[in-house]
């Protein structure tokens, strides 16, 4: 596939017309399977990539997120919304700066500067970010065979240990003790095609409402997920069950590596033929469910990101400071128009 050939089409003149986009993009590269060299025939073409700010963003009133083109899977961020999901190694942007070379189709000179100083962006927080990432894979993933392999009793108390797990991890991040409590549970049902259903009792004082609409929304998107699966048909199940596996074995992989190494390493090159295994349904069994040697497999990444953790040397965040002086640096040059 001539990448550089598909981005000069037509169909991508946006990246050339767009008054945010054009000479200030400084890096566009790969992204999804093209990217982890886990493509087949029927892998959707993704491109990722930063963008710079107008001066009305930096000195005046304008703001900017991030570009999104649907219809090209196409999603260009904004240099600064850029820079604050690296400071946590949110795995969904750090792999942009991990790509192979021939991978990036826009590499200017700030965007080359960017990738000399990924090494600011790498800290601890990879264990929780990846290792955040992967649960939500996992989730998905027992979810599914839950659903396909369980009575509706023993489906819906998965249900409950995932939300459950869900709840406890957002209430670590959010004061919400003083405020009052929030109870799930399982009880005879009152949905006619239950016999078990999850219900829930709250209790609150003066909690602002957006808050609990976030609360809310945490528990909500486990049964969304759980649900959404559901409505797959067959064969489009058993690719979304194989793709969250993969996934799932390949975030734990970028994850051991940027803790042990201080690599990013996005491409797979070593690892491509064991992903290609897992999505093509090698360790699926006829029912569906899978192998105790892809478990095993799971149980040795879960092990291994345990002890790069303890292990890595790298800091437990970012130096704000030197992150600080970089940013400054590549806005100086936005406002002065020299990129």
């Amino acid at each position: 596939m001539d990448f550089k050939k598909l981005i000069n089409s037509h169909t991508y003149d946006f990246l050339r017309e767009h008054p945010r986009l054009g000479r200030r993009i400084i890096l566009l590269g790969l992204g999804g399977s093209y990217a982890y060299g886990t493509d087949n025939e029927n892998s959707d073409i993704d491109f990722r990539g930063i963008t710079l700010h107008l001066s009305s963003d930096l000195l005046g009133l304008t703001e900017f997120e991030q570009y999104e083109d649907d219809a090209t899977d196409t999603v260009i961020y904004a240099f600064r919304k850029m820079v604050k999901l690296l400071l946590d190694c949110n795995p969904n942007t750090i792999e942009l700066l991990g790509l192979d070379e021939d991978q990036y189709l826009i590499r200017t000179e700030l965007g080359g500067e960017l990738l000399d100083h990924r090494e600011l962006f790498l800290s601890k927080r990879a264990a929780k970010s990846f290792g955040g990432y992967a649960g939500a894979q996992l989730r998905r993933l027992q979810n599914a065979i839950a659903r396909d392999s369980m009575p509706q009793p023993e489906r819906e108390r998965h249900i409950y240990n995932s939300v459950k797990n869900a709840l406890e991890d957002f209430e670590r991040r959010n004061a919400f003790a003083e405020k009052g409590s929030v109870r799930i549970y399982i009880d005879d049902a009152e949905h006619p095609d239950f016999e078990k259903e999850l219900f829930i009792d709250a209790s609150y004082q003066h909690l602002p409402l957006r808050d609990y609409h976030n609360l809310l929304g945490v528990m909500n998107n486990v049964v969304r997920d759980y649900d959404k699966i559901g409505k797959c048909n067959k064969k489009k199940d058993d690719n979304h069950l194989n793709k969250h596996a993969m996934h799932l074995i390949r975030l734990f992989m970028m994850a051991i590596d940027i803790l042990e190494k201080g690599e990013i390493n996005t491409h797979r090159t070593q690892e491509a033929d064991l992903l290609r295994r897992i999505r093509t349904g090698g360790f699926q069994k006829e029912d569906k469910t899978f192998s105790a040697e892809f478990y095993e497999l799971l149980a040795d990444y879960e092990d291994r990101l345990d002890q790069a953790t303890k292990r890595s040397a790298l800091p437990d965040h970012p130096d704000m400071e030197k992150v600080g002086r970089f940013v400054e640096y590549v806005n100086r040059r936005t406002i002065d128009g020299d990129f």
